[in-house]
């Protein structure tokens, strides 16, 4: 910056400083209502109705959001160097025609959840002054596209455009004619259910996001430079690409999440995907069904614009070799739709695949061989489906060695070989909760079998086997295996020894052993435990071992506690950073842990608004509420005496009434002379 331009800054601040001394020294002080760093001025949520005129003139960024302006007008010629100007959240309605008319250099322009639709042809005069202007954020101002194709009509330098939370139901050829130097588009959250030419003339569009609009479908799709496209959130039922063009499409991200796809999209042949993510929709796979002799399905569908215009597409929708190009694909997400089976080679199209998520499908089995799998392979999720099987080869599961994270819970797999894991060679972590899968340690079988050999598993670090109807775990089942996490919670007939987890006292991190019928256990080798679950089960003290450990987790819900010795509340309340208690039997008149735990500032009693706590008369009571609770001999006697006292001064009172009315009543003349002889005495004269 030249000297000159550097004093002219500084003589600015001074001049603003000065007046701010100025306006103090008088009788009407003024609160200054902008933070200034350097050449940006933040005057955010100040209940501003104008755009401060104090602020420098060199001023280059102006945040002006969540504020009370209505009208904007010519606040900001004063600052002809602005290049960045935020006005979101406020009331804003209009804007004058002469807004930015010294605006040349403004780059970025966000008038977000503003009422534009009120006075738009206003404000499209306005932007006829914005030459340079490369971003845009109109969004959250109640659009219909008419008045978007008005607004953005003389905006040819615009690269992003955010357009979201408006009310735009169709996009034709003429809503963005002149935009061709865009580059990201959002339309996000409107109410679009037709696209008909919209980006052909958009060359350079990289980024498009049309997710939670109402889009039916996606067909003749021919966006090659595109690199992201998000149609999440609609109602499309096909995405088809035109199987025409031989150029390569550059499409990267490809999002259909959340939609009603019937089938596979038919992707372009040449592609470079990488990212498919085609999660909670209705994908199946039926050429099963095509080849039945008894059935004659179609092959070419009809699709119609609100014009009427027909667009006819054939294609052999029954055949699985259109899927198009899927070697580039490295994260494919499958779930939550109904795929029952996968046509031959399918996932093997995929060399280079590195996530696969197959949750809540409708498999029956799964092989995990590298002849139906790429050996690239690090994270499967097959969990919540149907599976009974799982199919394995010893010659070429070992070629998997790349398969580092593997979930199966919640199928209903209960037969497979016993060290179908064990040649795995870089499995980390393993889910089998809510399977039926025994612990074995040393079997002769040589076929299928009821329980898995865990032991000489190096590489396996956290294993789950929640739910698993596990019965007994011999001794020494994870010899050498060096589990870090094991979660045995939720199989109540376990019989867990000292034994059973032999070799782990070192490396053991986390133990899951709730509801388990756990009545004491011996936890003090486990030096290295910092997460421990004992919930639901028989406890009625706290093991003594636990003091030895140095946990930051602990998880006591749902035993038969009634109190917490103070020693053991103190250690613990040192050494724990958050602890579950709620649906123990407290006794509400022991509550000294309580007030221990309330003392220490670094122990968070995570769910202690639910904790409840029995007193003397076998009523509960909120923990946090014990104030009121009367507790102790000497409180309960004293309530006693006085209920007694009260008992005998009303039977006394009451044999007192009786007796005078029955006198009263059967011997009349006995009373008087009772009286004149009690209280009658002769006098002297």
């Amino acid at each position: 910056m030249p000297v000159c331009d550097c004093l002219s800054v500084v003589l600015s601040h001074a001049v603003v400083l000065l007046l701010l001394v100025l306006h103090s020294a008088s009788g009407h002080p003024q609160t200054f209502p902008c933070r200034l760093i350097q050449s940006v001025a933040l005057c955010n949520s100040h209940q501003l109705s104008v755009i401060p005129d104090c602020l420098p003139h060199e001023t280059e960024e102006i945040f002006f959001d969540r504020n009370l302006l209505v009208n904007l007008q010519d606040g900001l010629s004063r600052y002809p160097f602005l290049r960045t100007f935020s006005c979101a959240n406020n009331q804003l309605m209009t804007v004058h025609e002469t807004a930015f008319i010294k605006s040349h250099l403004l780059e970025n322009l966000n008038l977000a959840n503003n009422e534009l639709y009120h006075g738009h042809k206003q404000v499209t005069q306005a932007f006829r002054s914005l030459t340079q202007l490369k971003t845009l954020d109109l969004s959250g101002n109640g659009l219909s596209e008419d008045m978007v194709s008005v607004l953005v009509a003389n905006l040819s330098s615009l690269e992003s455009l955010y357009l979201s939370r408006n009310g735009m139901q169709r996009l034709d050829e003429s809503t963005f004619r002149d935009l061709h130097q865009l580059k990201e588009l959002n339309v996000e959250r409107n109410l679009l259910f037709e696209i008909s030419g919209a980006f052909d003339h958009m060359k350079k569009l990289q980024r498009l996001n049309l997710a939670f609009n109402c889009l039916p479908c996606l067909v003749n799709f021919e966006m090659t430079q595109l690199l992201v496209l998000n149609a999440s959130h609609n109602s499309i039922e096909w995405f088809i690409t035109n199987q025409n063009l031989t150029e390569t499409f550059q499409l990267e991200t490809l999002d259909l999440s959340d939609n009603h796809l019937l089938f596979f999209p038919f992707l372009p042949t040449n592609n470079k995907i990488r990212t498919l993510l085609l999660s909670n929709n209705r994908v199946g796979f039926y050429q099963h069904l095509a080849n039945s002799t008894s059935s004659n399905w179609t092959t070419s569908v009809d699709y119609y614009n609100l014009g009427q215009n027909i667009s006819n597409i054939t294609m052999d929708i029954w055949n699985e070799n259109l899927h198009g190009n899927l070697s580039s694909v490295e994260f494919l997400d499958l779930s939550e739709n109904k795929v029952n089976y996968f046509p031959q080679g399918f996932i093997k199209q995929m060399p280079h695949l590195y996530w696969l998520n197959l949750r809540s499908n409708c498999l029956q089995s799964f092989s995990l061989t590298s002849e139906d799998l790429p050996v690239t392979i690090y994270e499967l999720d097959v969990s919540r489906n149907r599976l009974t099987e799982i199919k394995a080869s010893q010659a070429s599961k070992n070629e998997l060695n790349n398969l580092t994270h593997l979930n199966l819970s919640t199928n209903d797999l209960q037969n497979f070989p016993p060290r179908i894991f064990a040649s795995l060679p870089t499995l980390n972590t393993l889910d089998l909760s809510h399977n039926t899968v025994d612990v074995c340690y040393l079997s002769n079988y040589m076929g299928l079998s009821g329980c898995v050999e865990w032991s000489n598993m190096a590489s396996l670090k956290q294993l789950y086997l929640a739910d698993c109807s596990i019965q007994n775990v011999p001794s020494s089942a994870f010899k050498g295996t060096s589990l870090t996490h094991l979660e045995l919670s939720n199989n109540p007939n376990l019989h867990l020894k000292q034994q059973s987890l032999k070799g782990l006292a070192s490396t053991l991190q986390h133990l899951g052993i709730g509801n388990t019928g756990l009545q004491d256990f011996d936890f003090s080798q486990y030096t290295n435990l910092k997460s421990l679950n004992i919930c639901r089960n028989s406890l009625s003290k706290l093991p003594d071992s636990l003091m030895a450990l140095n946990l930051k987790l602990l998880d006591l819900r749902d035993n038969f506690l009634t109190t917490i010795k103070s020693e053991h509340a103190s250690l613990l309340a040192k050494k724990l950073q958050t602890v579950y208690m709620n649906g123990n039997a407290f006794n509400c008149c022991h509550l000294d842990w309580y007030r221990t735990f309330g003392e220490n500032k670094g122990i968070n009693v995570a769910d202690l608004s639910e904790i409840t706590c029995v007193d003397l008369n076998y009523r509960r009571h909120k923990v946090v509420l014990t104030d009121v609770v009367y507790c102790g001999f000497t409180n309960n006697n004293e309530e006693s005496v006085v209920w007694y006292i009260l008992l005998f001064v009303t039977v006394s009172v009451s044999i007192m009434g009786i007796s005078v009315i029955y006198m009263l009543t059967f011997k009349p003349r006995m009373l008087p002379r009772v009286i004149k002889k009690k209280c009658w005495r002769p006098t002297s004269y």
